[in-house]
């Protein structure tokens, strides 16, 4: 994966198109959160239903933090969980990124992926991408490029090369308890364990 490379991805999500790629879990799937008809081209590829909510992954950190404005406790639990693989939950009072919310505006899943190896390239793009993995919908989550489905692969108009990623699902971190009750739970259990997310959600007062 080079420079170029994620410069011509981003020209693709420009157009509205969707595109392919490796970051730090499986490959998956991106498109512009804000063109309905990128979005529902990504759906249509991967046969996902329309009422299941995607994630809006950010590159950086910092600019997640910026886009969403998340209060202070909760802005402390992102800091200590991200750049990781992880999905968070959190309240979207604003109801930000509506197409990736399907139909719960009010709750928005966010990726900011540790973006190491071959998927170092990906730090060049600065907007977030409404992202899900590149399976047939229910099928198997692909870890190298080569197990991509091929219909998928032939509808996407760029497709990235991240090597062989560890081949597990982000696990889903439910943090919208976190502000007012100190609570959060685990939704789906995936890369990170829960000891380990235990270890970093312990200092947040």
């Amino acid at each position: 994966m080079t420079p170029a490379q994620v410069r011509e991805l981003r020209r693709c999500l420009a157009r509205g198109e969707v595109a392919l790629f490796g970051a730090d879990t499986v490959y998956g799937l991106a498109c512009d959160p804000l063109s309905p008809a990128a979005v529902e081209r990504l759906y249509a590829l991967k046969g996902r239903a329309r009422g299941q909510p995607a994630a809006v992954m950010f590159f950086h950190l910092e600019l997640a933090l910026s886009a969403v404005s998340p209060p202070p406790r909760t802005a402390a639990a992102l800091r200590a969980l991200l750049p990781g693989a992880l999905t968070v939950l959190l309240d979207n009072q604003r109801a930000q990124f509506p197409l990736a919310c399907a139909g719960n505006p009010h709750t928005l899943g966010v990726r900011v992926p540790r973006l190491v190896a071959a998927a170092g390239a990906l730090s060049e793009l600065r907007d977030p991408v409404l992202q899900s993995s590149a399976n047939p919908s229910g099928g198997r989550d692909p870890r190298r490029l080569d197990q991509v489905d091929p219909a998928i692969r032939a509808g996407v108009c760029v497709a990235l090369d991240a090597g062989q990623l560890p081949g597990v699902a982000s696990t889903v971190v439910d943090l919208r308890g976190i502000e007012a009750r100190g609570r959060w739970s685990v939704v789906r259990e995936g890369a990170v364990k829960r000891e380990a997310l235990d270890r970093a959600l312990s200092s947040i007062p």
